[in-house]
């Protein structure tokens, strides 16, 4: 195939099935490098059967771009297409300064330090090798190996617990279809619920701007709440405590006993604090055999539905709420608490207490 007048002919391009899957899939990739993709299409649209100068106009790109391309890959394949090694002055650091600069970003900092800084691992590299590094130096090792000491990945280390869905499956059940002639209750306590107050007034949103809040506040103490969610009405019993513990607890309980219809069993969702789980809690469970408790698995206190409660008040009132005394603080939660229970809906649980399968 011939260009034009005086002009070489262009290298011819072959792709067998598999190499042509392999540059389609580089060039319609979106976290490909943006030469990688290039270079990609002028060999495809090669192998197609185009000449030089019609794929730089479709590609918007030199003639000379193009033949450069399309024949280091007639000649080497894949491996045409990777950038050529580029000279330079020589690796000033050898494999062991850059095992030892590893090796100190994966371990635990000595002294009193938590974290690891460039400076800090360029030290202890100095005293394990003969070669110095410098702190700069450091970080490009670490950048170039994508290792993050500075980062930290919250992890959970769950106990294994062997009735875990069992447990799941009792409450969804308890949700789902509650037992005829019981009232079923979900219980759980919200502390440290901090009444701080703006030091500045916010400004309102306005149309293409979000409400601009001062980030300095005064703090003026904290409240702790205890709730009971009724599951089949959806109203709420919210009470401020002074202290999370069992006898605070059981204060509780004795109320709601107190007022709840006597020939009624209750059913309770509780989650795994140490005031529910204590014995003091316990031995007064075992003196109230009308109460039957549905533990929720450990780390499982989603479960809970007066979490959607604690959710509900959390981006009505506290999140963005400013509160002069703690009890501004007590009054504004007791006050959305009786305005949402003269509106009270229960919630809609779907969830059916079974591992979620990956469908085909």
């Amino acid at each position: 195939m011939v260009e034009g007048s005086g002009r070489c002919a262009a290298v011819p391009v072959a792709l067998d099935e598999e190499t042509r899957g392999v540059l389609q899939r580089i060039a319609s990739s979106a976290k490909a490098q943006v030469r990688q993709v290039l270079r990609a299409r002028i060999v495809l649209v090669a192998a197609d059967g185009a000449g030089n100068a019609a794929i730089a106009r479709h590609l918007a790109v030199s003639v000379n771009t193009v033949r450069k391309w399309r024949g280091r890959f007639a000649e080497r394949g894949l491996d045409g297409l990777k950038d050529a090694g580029r000279s330079g002055r020589p690796r000033r650091y050898d494999d062991l300064v850059r095992v030892a600069v590893v090796a100190a970003a994966t371990s635990t900092p000595p002294g009193p330090a938590a974290t690891w800084t460039h400076a800090a691992i360029a030290a202890q590299v100095a005293g394990t090798v003969f070669a110095p590094i410098s702190a700069s130096q450091v970080g490009r090792v670490l950048a170039g190996l994508d290792l993050k000491p500075h980062k930290v990945t919250g992890w959970l280390t769950r106990r294994d617990t062997p009735d875990f869905w069992d447990r799941v499956r009792d409450i969804c059940a308890l949700y789902r279809t509650p037992p005829k002639g019981t009232i079923v209750l979900s219980i759980d306590e919200k502390t440290a619920i901090q009444a701080r107050e703006r030091r500045y007034p916010s400004q309102p949103a306005a149309p293409g701007r979000a409400t601009r809040r001062e980030f300095e506040y005064r703090r003026h103490g904290t409240a702790s709440i205890v709730a009971a969610l009724d599951i089949t009405t959806g109203q709420t019993l919210i009470e401020t405590i002074q202290r999370n513990n069992a006898a605070t607890f059981t204060a509780f309980l004795d109320r709601l006993d107190r007022i709840l219809p006597r020939d009624k069993d209750i059913h309770m969702v509780l989650d795994n604090g140490s005031a529910h789980t204590a014995r003091h809690t316990r031995a007064w469970l075992a003196a109230h055999p009308r109460w039957h408790v549905h533990w929720t698995p450990p780390h499982a206190s989603w479960l809970n539905q007066v979490e959607l409660v604690f959710s509900a008040l959390t981006r009505a009132i506290l999140r963005n709420g400013g509160f002069t005394s703690r009890n501004d603080l007590i009054e504004k939660i007791d006050a959305w608490t009786i305005r949402r229970n003269e509106h009270a809906r229960l919630f809609r649980w779907t969830y059916q207490g079974t591992p979620l399968k990956e469908t085909a």
